[in-house]
């Protein structure tokens, strides 16, 4: 599934451009950079892909969705509701602008339920962020209809979902905002880094200021401008080696990343298939799957378990996300203990020293069930006759096993 999987020359060539200019920095020294603006045309690129109006490119996708909450207003007393599945930088993203996180439960694409969404507002939601797991669209229509309702904006993590699409529409673009990340093991790759998306320009242009100590960049995304601060800012700016390389994995996406994924993912399916009372994820939009990865369920958890064990001992193990630690909710032990290293207790306890918020490992259980009965493979870029063989072996080895 990683851009990693097909660096070559372009990436070379391009990060090279940089390196010829000696300018690692995205802003100023306009005459020794000769109009080379890695992270700034990534930026055009990116929004370009997308249909989207603008891009601002940041670090990571962590920081994506902070500037990306920030401007949005979001700050302490609110709520932000999203899901117990999704990668630990949702949340906290969303407890660093001050906010609570709240979580729904998903349902069988994996993503946010809309039905629970609807349970979960109050008149502190200020944002709802639901996150298109695994390369395939959240029921992102109606999680929309209704935000739009309770006049709620949406901000997308589309963190794993880049290029993926929803009838023709790319994800990351239904919402107010949509955030990206690109980092080591993501389906394209910039080593580090994320992007921001909208079709607001005032969202835009406070993005472009509070992603650099709020500068006011008079002439973005060029100079620095006249240097006035309407706002305080942080520092989250992408560096040029990051854009080119950005570049470079950009025009490989669709061809080179996605197109052999999906080919790789149906000769996968087709095995996994062969599994007794096996289902597969609903997938709202076959043709705008990214194909990262292979979702699928079996009858019930003692059953995911024994196949896993099987594929497990023959060298083809699937993950078993109802242990993970890193996406999904009653196993984030920090999150459940209120763990953090600020003496206050911030920001599970409030400067008070009173607890805000207290988690039960418990809410979810129709996440839970359907977590349980899980099994996920990876979709690589480059899959090898022999490993695909390793696989529908050891998949054989496990039907046989539970019939």
């Amino acid at each position: 599934m990683p851009g990693f999987e097909i660096f070559g020359a372009e990436e070379k060539k391009e990060i090279m451009d940089v390196l010829d200019t000696g300018v690692l920095f995205r802003y100023e020294f306009a005459e020794q950079r000769k109009g080379v603006y890695k992270v700034r045309s990534f930026e055009e690129k990116f929004a370009a892909y997308c249909g989207a109006g603008h891009a601002q490119a940041v670090t990571s996708g962590t920081t994506a969705l902070k500037v990306a909450l920030t401007v949005l207003g979001v700050g302490p007393g609110d709520e932000v509701i999203t899901q117990g599945f999704t990668f630990v930088a949702t949340w906290e993203a969303i407890f660093d602008t001050g906010a609570v996180p709240v979580f729904t439960e998903v349902d069988e694409t994996l993503n946010m339920d809309p039905a629970d969404l609807e349970k979960k507002i109050t008149p502190k939601t200020k944002c709802i962020i639901p996150v298109h797991m695994m390369g395939a669209p959240a029921r992102i229509e109606e999680i929309k209809a209704i935000a739009d309702k309770h006049g709620i904006p949406v901000l997308e993590d589309t963190a794993q979902a880049a290029g993926a699409s929803l009838n023709g529409k790319k994800l990351g673009t239904f919402g107010a905002c949509g955030t990206f990340s690109f980092d080591a093991v993501k389906t394209m790759t910039t080593g580090e880094g994320g992007m921001v998306i909208t079709d607001d320009e005032q969202l835009w242009r406070k993005m472009s200021e509070f992603q650099d100590h709020g500068h006011d960049h008079a002439q973005n995304p060029g100079g620095r401008g006249g240097e006035g601060r309407s706002f305080i800012g942080l520092n989250f700016r992408m560096m040029e080696l990051q854009g080119a390389i950005g570049l470079a994995q950009l025009a490989k996406l669709d061809s080179e990343i996605i197109a052999p994924q999906k080919k790789n993912k149906a000769a996968m399916k087709a095995a996994v298939a062969k599994l007794p009372g096996v289902t597969f994820r609903e997938v709202l939009d076959p043709a705008g799957d990214n194909a990262t990865f292979l979702a699928f369920f079996l009858p019930d958890a003692a059953t995911a378990q024994k196949v896993n064990g099987v594929l497990g001992e023959n060298g083809a193990g699937a993950v078993y996300f109802a242990v993970n630690t890193w996406h999904y909710y009653p196993k984030w032990e920090h999150l459940l203990a209120g763990s953090t290293l600020a003496a206050s207790g911030w920001p599970f306890s409030g400067p008070d020293g009173k607890r805000r918020v207290v988690y039960d490992p418990n809410v979810l259980p129709q996440s839970a069930a359907i977590m349980g009965r899980l099994l996920v493979y990876q979709v690589p870029v480059k899959l090898t006759d022999a490993r695909l063989a390793q696989i529908s072996s050891a998949i054989e080895k496990a039907a046989a096993a539970i019939l």
